[in-house]
């Protein structure tokens, strides 16, 4: 019986999953700098990337080598749209009873067809942690009885978009009834064999759900020392020194950081992208040296378009940046992704719904305002 095993989804999701480990690490009195090492003695969980939503490419490698985790192994999720024979039973029928029973019938086909494709023996884990549960693994986990903790897909991502209840808007009781049940299946601590669902922080999210546990990520972070540190640095990054030779560039200017996201389609995005250049790039009437922080599913092409600004990969979360000394921007702009957890600079602005109505209708991403029971 193996110990634990994370399935995730994306960078953010290996950035938790490591804050989990070290946190584990140092409950236990094992010994971290073995890990930062590369002890192969060290790891005591399995690694799970998805290639569903994300290209992990050389990190793979990177995460086998870094000690922290025991295997490290690929998943070729399938979506449900990849089964033509599924999008009958996701089709409107105008009938509440049909519409359920076809429901039904979803979450257990689609789990089938999962099923092949599934790398690892689930059963054989003392612990299973998703991220993102909303995703196939969570159909095929609830189809096949097996037990596991479901964790935020982003940090706070719940109170700026519930999507467990957006999904099932109306009648939502019942239906929570019916994953409670183990019929269907509903993300983000609903369905009957999730044991429970870890948020950063339960005030801030509008409505309850009796499965929500508070785990700060911040708590976490504070865990870690210089050596966690740098090693999530190397399993993150792949060449530090052309990121720090970036990072260098202005550092007697003021420096905005502009995250990008994967908003509207990809003409809508660039204008976009315009507009917070333009409005966010002066400083104090000083004309500011601008980077944009590509998201790893935003596949605009900036630095063709945007050849005055300097581009950082997507290939590692924001957080890495608060590990990296004496960095320091004056102003950070996101649209929608959480600053919260960010350090490094000395203005935060997070634009939000208000913002994005400019440039599509605010029913696209106004969610929690469309939420009925």
């Amino acid at each position: 019986m193996h110990e634990r095993i994370y399935v995730c989804h994306t960078f953010y999701h290996v950035y938790v999953a490591c804050l989990k480990e070290f946190h584990i690490l140092h409950q236990t009195g094992s010994e971290t700098d073995r890990v930062a090492e590369g002890s192969s003695a060290a790891g005591r969980a399995t690694l799970v990337l998805s290639k569903m939503s994300n290209h992990f490419d050389g990190m793979i490698d990177r995460a086998r080598e870094c000690g922290l985790f025991e295997e490290v192994i690929e998943f070729d999720e399938k979506e449900d749209t990849f089964f033509p024979e599924l999008k009958p039973l996701r089709t409107d029928t105008g009938n509440l009873v049909r519409n359920m029973i076809n429901r039904i019938r979803f979450c257990r086909r689609f789990a089938q067809l999962q099923e092949r494709y599934i790398p690892v023996n689930f059963r054989l884990y003392r612990d299973i942690y998703v991220f993102c549960d909303s995703d196939p693994i969570g159909y095929y986990l609830n189809a096949q009885k097996i037990r596991y903790h479901a964790l935020e897909d982003g940090l706070n991502c719940i109170k700026y978009g519930d999507t467990a209840r957006f999904d099932n808007n109306g009648h939502f009781a019942f239906k929570a009834w019916m994953a409670s049940t183990g019929l269907i299946f509903i993300q983000n601590g609903y369905g009957r064999y999730c044991i429970d669902m870890e948020v950063n922080d339960i005030g801030l999210l509008d409505y309850p759900c009796k499965k929500y546990i508070e785990q700060p990520r911040e708590a976490l972070v504070q865990e870690l020392t210089q050596t966690d540190k740098n090693l999530m640095l190397r399993l993150f990054i792949s060449n530090m020194d052309a990121l720090q030779r970036k990072l260098e560039e202005g550092k007697n200017r003021p420096r905005v950081l502009i995250l990008s996201e994967p908003l509207c389609d990809l003409e809508t995005r660039q204008q976009i992208f315009r507009d917070l250049v333009e409005l966010y790039g002066t400083v104090d009437g000083q004309q500011a040296v601008v980077m944009i922080k590509q998201h790893p599913r935003d596949y605009l092409d900036y630095k063709t378009l945007f050849p005055d600004v300097i581009l950082l990969d997507g290939t590692f979360p924001m957080e890495m940046l608060n590990f990296i000394p004496d960095l320091r921007f004056s102003r950070l702009v996101s649209v929608y992704t959480v600053v919260d957890s960010i350090h490094f600079v000395d203005e935060k602005i997070f634009l939000g719904d208000d913002f994005m109505d400019r440039y599509e209708a605010p029913e696209i991403h106004r969610i929690n305002e469309q939420i009925r029971e």
